[in-house]
């Protein structure tokens, strides 16, 4: 997922994606826990689109980068 993607989603979209990402993300886990399934790209990858979200959400709370809450 691209961050310019996520920049011109509105908040409440961003919000909805990262409470499936953080679902999703479990699951994998979970997954990789209870069988010997090698996903560990794909949990790594799952952790830095979060991470991207909720440092975009942190951004427009604080009005850095210009960008205003949608």
């Amino acid at each position: 997922m691209k961050i310019e993607d996520l920049r011109a989603k509105t908040d409440a979209e961003l919000e909805f994606e990262l409470k499936g990402m953080k679902k999703e993300l479990f699951e994998t886990r979970f997954k990789g826990a209870v069988s010997n399934d090698a996903s560990g790209g794909r949990i790594r990858e799952m952790r830095r689109n979060i991470a991207r979200i909720n440092t975009i959400l942190h951004e427009r709370t604080l009005s850095i980068r210009g960008a205003a809450s949608k």
